[in-house]
């Protein structure tokens, strides 16, 4: 009880600061024309291969064009990232580029930004879009449609599945945009074909051992699952260990699915031990400050900026895996 409470708590307390800011009393903060910025970048973690290929994507952009880049590591911490964020805020840079860890626990960080005047442009995860918007509380999301990515990833097992109907699926981090579509996208899209079975679903935290964790003791439950549907690329590699800890054939015994395209993923495509893999593109520099320049420049910048995705299975994963970040 005394959880729920303070979770509670938290959230109140989130959007009372959020009425304080005053949701619609200034318009959206502009972006003075100028040579070079000084520019924040709030990461909310660097522990796997696609958070580490961004923050370098944008470290290298901010190096070849002349600007000033404040970057924070949130180590997977909400309350870290917040205090992350107000410390840009204090520092006085001029725009903030934001990966927000979750949906409601961010928003105050952003509309502190905007309530000081500074531009926020939110990186692969969203916010709740009920508590703030694009366009009027942060400039633009610019990322993958996660929705689009577990549609996709189901599309390819509708088509390819050859009798494995029953799917284990390891979550994302609780709360997380990504998490909550790459979840949407699938199940909806599993259920309207029918004939399969989502037996067990749960967050890996998208963490490599936490998801080998969890799939481990999801296959004792459930003998019987011969698919795996991760979320990313560190739990689809965890899975593989699972599988191969309970004496099955990742690929042969038990589909693996994944979303995000790294090497080491493409890779297992290659090796017959994951059978499809969506790309979610962390290569965010070029387009982040690109859509920052278009802004001071006073263009009229789109709500959604969305990157584009390849696919990869055992038709084009040796041929693509080269490019793969």
């Amino acid at each position: 009880m005394y959880r729920r409470a303070f979770l509670t708590t938290t959230v109140l307390a989130a959007v009372t600061a959020m009425t304080s800011f005053g949701l619609n009393a200034q318009e959206l903060p502009k972006l003075e024309k100028k040579e070079t910025y000084k520019v924040g970048f709030a990461q909310t973690e660097s522990n796997n291969p696609w958070r580490i290929a961004q923050t370098n994507s944008m470290k290298a952009e901010a190096e070849k064009l002349g600007h000033q880049l404040v970057y924070t590591d949130a180590a997977g911490s909400a309350a870290k990232q917040v205090s992350d964020v107000n410390s840009m805020i204090a520092q006085g840079v001029d725009l903030i580029f934001l990966a927000p860890r979750e949906e409601k626990p961010l928003i105050p960080a952003v509309m502190a930004a905007k309530k000081a005047g500074i531009p926020v442009i939110l990186l692969d995860r969203s916010v709740d879009p009920s508590l703030a918007k694009a366009g009027e509380d942060y400039l633009t999301f610019i990322g993958s449609d996660f929705v689009e990515e577990g549609r996709r990833i189901a599309e390819w097992l509708i088509k390819n599945a050859n009798g494995k109907t029953k799917i284990i699926q390891l979550e994302g981090t609780t709360g997380s945009s990504p998490a909550n579509d790459r979840k949407k996208g699938f199940d909806e899209a599993i259920q309207a074909a029918g004939g399969f079975e989502i037996v067990a679903s749960q967050s890996g935290d998208f963490a490599r051992d936490k998801g080998r964790q969890v799939a481990e003791a999801l296959l004792q439950a459930h003998p019987d699952a011969n698919v795996i549907y991760a979320h990313n690329d560190e739990m689809a590699i965890g899975a593989i260990s699972a599988v191969e800890a309970a004496g099955k054939v990742p690929g042969k015994d038990i589909l693996i699915l994944s979303i995000d395209g790294g090497k080491e993923a493409v890779q297992a495509v290659v090796d017959g031990k994951i059978a499809a893999v969506v790309e979610c593109n962390p290569r965010f520099g070029p387009k982040a400050f690109e859509t920052m320049m278009r802004y001071a420049n006073g263009e009229t910048i789109p709500p959604v900026l969305i990157n584009e995705d390849k696919f990869y299975d055992a038709s084009n994963a040796a041929a693509e895996l080269a490019n793969a970040y």
